[in-house]
Order: C-alpha cells, then structure tokens, then sequence
C-alpha cells in the first residue's frame, strides 16, 4: 500500500514541531566483549545517554534494543565462501556469538537499568540483528509473512520473559522494513515503525526519504504505513548533519528525528553516529540552540507519544 499522510493536526496544541531521539543497537555487550552496547549501564554509554538527559530535562529517547544479539563482528570474515555464488546466500558472512549468549532475560541488570530510566522507552530492534549472505546485518530480507512473525514473536517473548517494560514499536536492523514484516507488525497490533533514514534529501514539506529503508515516505512528518496504519518515522539527523538542518525541519512543523548508536566503533567498524563523548557535545549544543531559538514551542516527544498523538488525531 501506499503510504498515507498523517492527520495534519499531530502536535499538541501550542507546539509548533517536535523533537525526538532513537539509539539504536542496545544489548548486553560490555566493555570486555567486541564492543560496549548497554552493558555497563551507568558506566558505559547508557550513562553517556542520562548525562545528556539531565542537561536537557525535557529529552525523552527511545531505545532501540536487541533481545538476543548475535553479530561479534560488523566486517565480513569467510574467505573464499564468498566467492561460491550457490553457498555465499546461505552462510554467515561474520563471526557470530551463540544463539542465547547475549540473551536478554540472562542479564536482570541490564533490564533493571533500562526499566529505571524513566525518560525513556524500549522498542524491538529485530531478534539477532544477523542474516545469512552479504547483507550479514539486514535482518528482514525475502522471509514470509509468517517466517517474519515468528522472529517478531520470539523477540517479544524474550522482552517478556525478562519482565523487561516496552512500547509496540519496532525499529527494523538496518532500517529494512520489506512488505512482509510490515504485514506482520500490522496482525501482531504493532502502533509504529521506524524503517528510512534519510540525512541528505533537502528539507521541505514535500520532501520524501530516498536513501536507506523504506522510500516515497515522508522526511519530516509521521506517517501511516501498512494496512492498519503503522505510524512511520524517518531519522532525518545524526551527528554528520548541520545545526541549519534541525532548523529547517523545525520551522517546516517537523519531527526532527535524532539517530544514535550506542556504540561508536567495535567489531571492526566505527559508527558515524556513536554515542561517544564528541557526539554527546554535539548534541548538547544543538539542544541548547534549539531550546533558546523555540523554546515553549518545541514538543519534547518519545517515538510511543507521537504515535499515540497521531493515531488519536486520525
């Protein structure tokens, strides 16, 4: 289905845009694996995350995690597999931890930080974050309907099982939201998805994402996706972006959606967009900005509370 507009009233009244960030990546990884994900809560960058919220009290996130990650490396590492065109879609590209190592219910630490941060919300983030073939970290590729509902399935029973508090968000592994999985959030009542991220396509209200994930979905305002009107939102700025682009996408009445991962190099890979102390800066001062030049204008929103906003209006 096409996508459809969303009402043209989403914001409370009195505010004027909203503002919004998502970390992506969260699982139990520690400093002494491959790379810190979450698992030195208060110590490691999750803590990095509530330094920049008590700066900015009114900074909501929405965290985007993992319930049994796999990848241990993020750069391919097979050898000649890959060049044996019949074997290289059918084995993994990278090194990988074992089903259940990094399990969320094993870590009640790691689930009791995340429950406590009440200026956050936990959203799905795939199952294992890994795929046979090259795209090793694109988890929804050609599977069925069903095949895509059993993994969703299977990381709402760890979240679950770990008594772990969550919202009916789903934030695909490298943003790849295929019909199929949406067709699944939609029978398994998800309220929204989180599949383009677009930091590039110039601002304006018309402007359409157009680089990974979905495409032909707005760039700057929420969106209905799917049968049973997922809320979709493209992440249209991170750490690479211009303080002149939040401004665009505010004054347009946008959702100035901020990206982060939680890591910020590991497994062989450094991330543009990791949440280290150089990011942290940046976005203090952009938020700083942002508050001075709109100030009680500005609706400070997780993901959940736009959604929630959108869907009432509709």
């Amino acid at each position: 289905m096409m996508p459809e507009r969303a009402p043209a009233r989403w914001l409370p009244p009195g505010k004027r845009a909203a503002v919004s960030l998502s970390v992506d990546d969260i699982h139990p990884a520690t400093s002494v694996d491959s790379y810190e994900a979450g698992g030195d809560l208060a110590a490691g960058a999750l803590g990095r995350l509530a330094e920049l919220q008590r700066r900015h009290c009114n900074l909501k996130a929405t965290l985007c995690v993992t319930p049994d990650w796999r990848l241990d490396s993020l750069v391919p590492d097979v050898g000649l597999v890959r060049r044996i065109p019949w074997l290289n879609r059918r084995v993994h590209w990278t090194r990988l931890r074992p089903v259940g190592h990094f399990r969320l219910d094993r870590y009640p630490s790691l689930v009791g930080y995340l429950n406590e941060a009440t200026q956050c919300e936990v959203v799905l983030h795939g199952l294992t974050h890994s795929h046979v073939g090259r795209e090793f970290a694109v988890e929804f590729q050609d599977e069925t309907e069903a095949q895509c509902t059993a993994i969703v399935q299977r990381g709402l029973a760890i979240f679950q099982a770990a008594d772990l508090r969550f919202v009916r968000g789903f934030v695909p592994p490298a943003w790849n939201a295929p019909p199929a999985l949406i067709a699944a959030l939609d029978a398994l009542s998800f309220e929204f998805l989180c599949s383009a991220r677009d930091i590039d396509t110039p601002v304006s209200a018309e402007a359409t994402a157009s680089k990974s994930g979905l495409r032909g979905v707005s760039l700057i305002y929420p969106q209905f996706v799917g049968r049973q009107k997922l809320v979709h939102f493209t992440s249209n700025f991170q750490a690479t972006s211009s303080f002149e682009r939040a401004y665009q996408i505010l004054d347009h009445g946008g959702l100035l959606h901020v990206k982060a991962h939680i890591f910020k190099s590991g497994g062989g890979r450094v991330m543009l967009d990791g949440l280290d102390e150089h990011y942290l800066n940046y976005l203090d001062s952009l938020f700083c900005l942002i508050t001075e030049r709109y100030g009680a204008g500005l609706w400070w929103a997780t993901l959940s509370e736009v959604a929630q906003r959108v869907r009432t209006a509709q």
